[in-house]
């Protein structure tokens, strides 16, 4: 029950837009490109590409629930990714009891009041940068995370502090089950035998005193979580809208699709498809990560509790869907021409055939 030094590392996902210039944005932000931070184990293949835009800002109007206090002051740090994703990452260091903790963590489980914060805090930052953002729109949609860091850990502490742990990344300060206890945990790596990695869905610990390039591939997997999110509501949305084209009884105009009909709905579509396509590849490949390095491990592990491959396979069945209704709609086109010219040929035999009447 002794206190302990641990740092509350919270970060906040937002998408503001379609695409954002990097470099006019860090024009106008004074600020650098961020690079990977590296330690030996972070090969160099392990890398963004582009790296995106990181600058120091003021977190202050952050506060942790509960009035819980900081040894230090806070210190946030703005991310901006090419994708049109904004990432804020704030740390603070704390000196708590393992129980101060939990009870904080159970605060934590309701993010509402902290991502209202970060929007607060953000949007000056928004303002600024905004003429160098393609398609702005500041999304509804957010992604939290939370990590506990705390020092070094041994071989036998996962074990020893698992009931702990668990409540931890459950965010749940009441007792859990065995069986909780076993699924909230059952997903941690190590790479020497002081440190350790643990995350679940909401949050995770991290035992490690020098874990920075850990914190920003859990910070860019968060990222990713919102961009796939945004995406595939965006491809329900315009499907939504594209199926009203189709099927235009649906808006009380009759059976038929008119030929403006198709032409908007074949241009929509195709700009859904396209704008889908470039924004899931873009956020996809942005951090490159190949073999089967540590960095890469800790990915997939909070790929895993993201459900990040499921998000991949919806918004590639979406795109599937998306390919469909084009094929569909050219059909149609195509069919609505068809009649267009037949009608206008009957109409030419008719004409002719009146005509060849009264010259008799």
């Amino acid at each position: 029950m002794e206190p302990i030094d641990a740092t509350i590392h919270l970060a906040f996902a937002f998408d503001i837009g379609y695409e954002i210039d990097l470099e006019r944005a860090r024009t106008l932000l004074s600020a650098e490109s961020a690079n990977l931070v590296r330690r030996r184990r972070t090969p160099e293949s392990i890398r963004y590409r582009p790296a995106p835009v990181r600058t120091v800002i003021d977190g202050s109007g952050i506060f942790l629930p509960n009035g819980a206090s900081t040894i230090t002051p806070s210190r946030a740090e703005l991310s901006i990714f090419d994708f049109a994703a904004l990432s804020l990452a704030i740390q603070y260091p704390v000196r708590m009891t393992p129980a101060e903790l939990l009870k904080l963590a159970g605060a934590l489980a309701e993010p509402a009041p902290l991502t209202a914060a970060a929007r607060r805090v953000l949007e000056p930052w928004i303002v600024r940068i905004r003429p160098a953002v393609v398609g702005f729109e500041f999304s509804e949609i957010s992604e939290e995370y939370v990590v506990f860091q705390v020092g070094e850990a041994n071989a036998d502490w996962l074990e020893a502090h698992r009931d702990w742990i668990a409540g931890l990344v459950r965010l749940e300060s009441s007792p859990l089950s065995k069986a909780e206890v076993m699924e909230a945990t059952r997903l941690s790596l190590s790479y020497t035998p002081n440190d350790l990695v643990a995350l679940d869905w909401a949050a995770g610990v991290v035992a490690d005193p020098d874990c920075a390039d850990t914190l920003q591939v859990i910070e860019f997997a968060n990222v990713q979580l919102l961009e796939f999110r945004h995406i595939d509501d965006r491809l329900d949305d315009r499907l939504e809208a594209a199926y009203r084209l189709i099927r235009p009884e649906t808006r009380g105009h009759g059976p038929r699709v008119a030929w403006h009909s198709h032409r908007d709905a074949v241009h929509n579509v195709r700009e859904l498809e396209i704008e889908a396509t470039s924004l899931f590849e873009r956020a996809d490949n942005a951090l490159k990560l190949i073999g089967d390095q540590y960095l890469s491990r800790v990915f997939d592990l909070a790929s895993t509790r993201f459900h990040l491959r499921d998000w991949q396979h919806s918004i590639r069945r979406k795109l599937d869907t998306v390919g469909d209704v084009y094929d569909l709609l050219i059909q149609q086109a195509g069919g609505s021409r068809m009649e267009t010219l037949e009608f206008i040929v009957i109409v030419l035999i008719a004409l002719e055939i009146v005509l060849a009447l009264l010259r008799r």
